[in-house]
């Protein structure tokens, strides 16, 4: 695996990774890459100095550390929705279900749900959102 940093037309950046230098050859002369924040499909690798890092660094980052903005506002509603939430894993549906039909009492969940349990839960007047992450699974 390699990772590049690239650029759009617009001088967005952003990283990638790829299989090998040829792999992203071939999807850049294929147009199959586009920036992360504007979708335009011109990308170009920028210039990248390579990484060097002691022991104590490498124990600070890891692939899972939040870089951009974004990523932190991401995984800080993470943090705050797992803290104030109950994660009902895939019985979200049946759960939201149940809840709405005055069956369960109301409270704050997440889980996961099929596309089409979703589907069904908006098409029936429940308020559900998908979450822009993963849930964390709970193992017993």
């Amino acid at each position: 695996m390699i990772r590049f940093s690239l650029k759009c037309n617009k001088n967005h950046s952003f990283e990638s990774w790829f299989q090998s230098s040829e792999a992203y050859e071939k999807l850049a002369a294929a147009g199959l890459l586009s920036c992360v924040e504007c979708g335009d499909g011109q990308i170009v690798k920028s210039l990248m100095a390579p990484k060097v890092s002691t022991s104590k660094a490498k124990a600070e980052t890891s692939l899972t550390t939040p870089m951009s903005d974004a990523e932190k506002a991401l995984a800080k509603l993470k943090t705050e929705i797992e803290a104030n939430s109950e994660y009902v894993g895939m019985n979200f549906a049946i759960e939201a279900r149940a809840m709405h039909d005055g069956e369960q009492p109301a409270r704050s969940i997440y889980g996961e749900a099929k596309p089409e349990e979703a589907k069904a839960l908006i098409e029936d007047g429940i308020r559900v959102a998908p979450l822009p992450f993963m849930p964390t699974r709970q193992i017993n």
